[in-house]
């Protein structure tokens, strides 16, 4: 059915239309596969709901911000390095130290909360959200700042399709991303996080640290959150930069959350694909549709998400829990 819609959908708009909002809606996924992962790796670990995962990709966008552009960290000790190579080296500090403050913020205020109510831990979270928005805010006196991004809106062509450099660099840091996780899942540490996912008092039973995979999954979690967080302030998709805005790039991105499964990685990955191919296919073909409205590409996700959730509610790729009474 829907490889049906989409060859209809190419055929009415041409191909060159369809090839371009694929690449797009391709990378626009990457971004929200990256913002998803992070989601379920803290999930999984933890069963925490992090509702402070959109201001933690907003700090890291803003302190990209801060390490390339305001104090050109270390670009200003390597004049002789090319801008792309400054600059990315200023962006992994700014992951790194995103990284640290998922650790921080996962000892002082999620971990005194282990064996509370898990709603009260996820209005923790929620609490946070509102006070790192606040802080980045400040920092950034409500304005938008620029990246320093080496792509700009700068754009390459490959017959047909044409993509900007910034969207072509989301993509396959998605992929390193991915594939980076799937070996740290097969790691000694990586299996740690796993065993303590499935049953944390089977796990500490067996030696495991349960404080310490929870400090890994927080800045695994928090790393993540903090690329997708760039990769969606910069380039031609971005373009203005990081602003008050950027926090609710992870509201956008929680259908893919919800539709892969919460506790589902490659779900995280297949969710994010399908919602930033739909929102793009949905403002290209749709949006001129006057009476479904000009923000109906926005919804379009959301509707998705009920729609798998009728079907299966615990997403495509959850793990469905059995209740005996």
């Amino acid at each position: 059915m829907t490889i049906g819609v989409i060859a209809q959908a190419a055929t009415q708009g041409g191909f060159d239309k369809f090839i371009n909002a694929l690449g797009s809606g391709i990378a626009l996924g990457a971004i929200y596969a990256l913002l998803a992962l992070g989601f379920v790796i803290i999930f999984k670990a933890t069963q925490v709901v992090n509702f402070a995962h959109g201001a933690i990709a907003a700090l890291g966008a803003y302190l990209v911000s801060y390490f390339a552009v305001t104090i050109n960290i270390p670009g200003r000790w390597m004049t002789w390095a090319p801008d792309w190579l400054q600059w990315t080296l200023s962006a992994l500090i700014a992951v790194l130290l995103t990284a640290l403050i998922g650790i921080v913020i996962e000892r002082i205020t999620i971990r005194p909360m282990i064996g509370e109510p898990l709603f009260a831990v996820a209005m923790i979270t929620l609490g946070l959200d509102l006070v790192i928005r606040s802080v980045t805010n400040d920092f950034l006196d409500n304005t938008t700042a620029g990246l320093g991004d080496p792509w700009g809106i700068s754009s390459v062509e490959f017959g047909p399709l044409r993509m900007g450099q910034a969207e072509i660099a989301t993509i396959l840091i998605t992929i390193v991303v991915v594939i980076l996780l799937a070996l740290f899942f097969r790691s000694r540490t990586g299996v740690a996080v796993r065993a303590t996912a499935f049953d944390q008092e089977a796990a500490m039973a067996q030696g495991i640290s349960v404080g310490r995979v929870f400090a890994i999954a927080w800045a695994i979690g928090a790393a993540l959150a903090a690329l997708g967080g760039i990769f969606a302030s910069v380039g031609s998709r971005g373009g203005a930069g990081v602003g008050p805005f950027t926090a609710l790039i992870a509201f956008r991105a929680f259908p893919a959350v919800i539709i892969g499964g919460l506790d589902s990685v490659s779900g995280a990955v297949y969710g994010g694909m399908i919602i930033g191919i739909l929102e793009v296919f949905a403002g290209t073909y749709l949006g001129s549709v006057s009476w479904l409205g000009t923000g109906f590409s926005g919804i379009v996700p959301w509707l998705a998400m009920m729609v798998v959730l009728v079907v299966r509610p615990y997403g495509l790729f959850g793990t469905e829990e059995i209740r005996r009474v």
